[in-house]
């Protein structure tokens, strides 16, 4: 029954996709409009971008690039969201932290991330650590909020009423606040993993530390607009593979709660 229950969750998932696909085909639509009216030179085709990333997946210098992008856009998640949503949980169940923070949060979601690579390479250089803490101040402030207010507007009255049945600290996060903290987790890891790709590429890009924001320097260089779309597709590629490939299945499997709701929900 779970391997059945498991194919037709993922039939639905697969499902589901058909209206973000959609949605792509419209956004392509208007790439080839804006490309006959500007021309190749200005913007190339989806078919000529295509092409082009076709070919440079097949080099094998792209792959060593897509790892060190990969490796350095995953550790500044992983740090981003393991710091900002610990720290966000704990100040959400002390308003004089909250008081405290936000304005600190505010203060450094303010300043743009171009900022931060320029001090990351004067403080670490043209390395790949320079990337991995610009993806982590930047991308921190994001979870940190989601985790403060995922816990700041949890329920009082179910967390008093499960502390009246004798439930302990753990077993009402577990119960009453963690299902109520994912609802926002979610749409600041989402926004967070799309920021990691974004910053690293730009960082890599600025400090010629190789990765696909060195690649993309180079075709610059030799102003090879397609193979620069293309590697912008590859970026947005992963993009997409982190956010609906991992991170929207893992929050259905977290969220299966929700489906007892529906009206063609099976109640568990």
């Amino acid at each position: 029954m779970h391997g059945l229950a498991l194919a037709g969750w993922m039939g639905r998932y697969v499902w589901s996709a058909w209206a973000g696909l959609a949605g792509l085909f419209c956004l392509a639509a208007a790439w080839q409009a804006g490309h006959e009216f500007y021309g190749s030179f200005v913007l190339p085709s989806p078919l000529e971008t295509a092409q082009a990333l076709v070919a440079i997946v097949h080099e094998p210098a792209f792959s060593k690039a897509a790892r060190e992008t990969a490796e350095r856009s995953l550790a500044g998640f992983v740090l981003a969201v393991g710091i900002g949503t610990t720290a966000g949980a704990i100040a959400g169940y002390s308003f004089a932290a909250m008081r405290l923070l936000r304005p600190v949060v505010t203060v450094i979601l303010g300043v743009p991330p171009i900022a931060w690579i320029v001090l990351a390479l004067i403080w670490f250089g043209s390395t790949g650590a320079s990337a991995v803490v610009t993806v982590v101040v930047a991308s921190l402030p994001i979870s940190f909020a989601g985790g403060l207010e995922g816990v700041a507007t949890r329920d009082r009255a179910l967390d008093a009423m499960a502390r009246s049945f004798g439930a302990g600290i753990w077993m009402r996060f577990r119960t009453v606040t963690a299902p109520h903290l994912i609802s926002y987790l979610f749409p600041a890891w989402t926004t967070t993993a799309g920021t990691a790709w974004k910053v690293t590429v730009m960082a890599e890009l600025l400090s010629n530390s190789g990765g696909i924001g060195g690649e993309l320097a180079t075709a610059r260089a030799l102003f090879d607009i397609p193979r620069v779309m293309a590697l912008i597709l590859a970026v947005v590629a992963f993009a997409l593979i982190t956010e609906y490939g991992f991170l929207h299945p893992l929050r259905d499997r977290l969220e299966r709660w929700r489906e007892a709701g529906l009206p063609w929900g099976v109640k568990r």
